[in-house]
């Protein structure tokens, strides 16, 4: 065993968490960077759409109306998630990806545009407006082209999915303080209402994809897929001779090469073979090995070395019971070609948000801003791993958000007074 599944539950853990940490992180520096009192005033949007907050405004009112804001907001997510539901249902699929595209153009265009201008004015740039022009256009033609093209290396795409969370992010920490807690509120109680509701549209969504083995029609950021095919030897190096036989050779990892006769490898064998496969009693369910042996060997050996080729994915995929690996043969038309599953994925939305509960966090105090970190990390863990245990798709906003809202109440109104009265005092420092 290649060590043990808490060390690759932890590898994608860290996969997961990483981009999250530096959204956030970028986002708090947005926020600190762009953040003044002229820019303070409250921008309406589609979350404010009924109540804009004013600071002469009682707290009643300000509770009803962010209240009112978050109900409004909501029910438009639900709508357009149910109008998008319905156009994947009838295989309205080439409508989606244009609209996807269309929406990733417009935050990197125009709300990507508005903060690098933002930036540019604050940091006083010199830079002209064709300069200027021509790097928006450069960026955002190529994050379109990076999001959602074939053959892009997944850093780039990976890279480009975090600036969108971003962009969006920082445009959200623009929103009045009490329509800012509200939205996180109801957002979080509506995700977990979508997702595991029966008839929840979320849940629909996944529902539908899984049974059409297509990718979901959302921005969903991926986590890198794991490697495939590996041996204790070394490299399987695999081709296919002129008369269909499948001819395989061994090389070791300090570029030696071991040469073998042609093996006669036909897909019947390879599927008993796969369902003859052993599983490690340590950790059920976590790799399959799958022994391929042939009796046509050189006559100079004894014993013919066994070929183990081991099928793996994402430790959380596998144990969730969601992977997608298949092994295709196809001794007529020679050609071998392997689909793997891509691992762990965090939609968009929750980059976005927990990235809006930092910022807000960072317009208070830097001790707002590393409970908020922790106690969100600590919940994105927690999703993770009752993921691997409920073995189907969960919410990931609901326990990253109520830890999050829950710690920076009680840092706040807690834990800043004692520590502030306690360094005042000089009994701690």
């Amino acid at each position: 065993m290649d060590g043990s599944i808490l060390e690759s539950i932890g590898a994608e853990i860290t996969g997961v968490m990483s981009p999250v940490s530096i959204c956030m992180l970028l986002v708090v520096l947005l926020v600190y960077a762009l953040s003044s009192p002229t820019t303070s005033v409250p921008i309406r949007t589609a979350a404010n759409l009924v109540y804009v907050e004013a600071p002469t405004d009682s707290a009643a009112q300000k509770l009803e109306g962010s209240l009112l804001n978050a109900l409004v907001f909501v029910l438009l997510i639900a709508a357009v998630t149910f109008l998008l539901v319905l156009l994947y249902y009838y295989n309205f699929t080439a409508f989606l990806r244009h609209y996807m595209r269309l929406s990733a153009f417009f935050v990197l265009a125009t709300m990507g545009g508005s903060i690098f201008l933002s930036l540019v004015q604050h940091l006083s740039i010199p830079v002209d407006a064709v300069t200027c022009f021509l790097l928006l256009f450069n960026f955002t033609a190529v994050g379109v082209l990076s999001v959602f093209s074939r053959g892009v290396p997944i850093l780039l795409r990976q890279s480009y999915m975090v600036v969108l969370g971003i962009i969006v992010a920082a445009w959200f920490t623009r929103l009045p303080e009490w329509t800012t807690w509200s939205l996180l509120v109801a957002l979080a109680l509506y995700d977990l209402v979508a997702v595991l509701a029966p008839g929840g549209p979320l849940k629909i969504l996944v529902e539908l994809a899984s049974s059409r083995d297509e990718e979901l029609p959302a921005l969903v950021y991926e986590a890198r897929p794991t490697m495939s095919g590996r041996n204790p030897a070394g490299l399987l190096v695999g081709g296919v001779s002129d008369n269909g036989s499948a001819e395989l050779q061994l090389v070791s990892r300090n570029g030696e090469s071991r040469e073998h006769a042609p093996i006669d490898i036909d897909s019947d064998e390879i599927e008993a073979a796969r369902d003859q496969g052993e599983t490690s009693p340590l950790v059920p369910n976590a790799r399959e090995r799958h022994s391929l042996s042939s009796s046509a060997a050189s006559s100079d050996r004894n014993r013919q070395p066994e070929i183990f080729v081991e099928e793996e994915m994402s430790p959380l995929v596998e144990m969730l019971g969601m992977g997608n690996e298949r092994q295709h043969s196809r001794r007529d038309g020679a050609d071998t070609s392997l689909t793997m599953d891509r691992g762990i994925k965090l939609g968009l939305g929750d980059f976005v948000f927990y990235s809006v509960l930092v910022g807000r966090a960072a317009m208070y105090d830097l001790m707002t801003v590393y409970a908020c970190y922790l106690a969100i990390v600590s919940g994105l863990g927690c999703t993770l791993i009752l993921l691997a245990v409920c073995r189907h798709a969960l919410p990931a906003l609901p326990i990253s958000i109520a830890l999050g809202i829950m710690f920076y109440f009680l840092t706040r109104l807690l834990m800043e007074p004692f520590v502030v009265g306690m360094s005042t005092n000089l009994m701690m420092f």
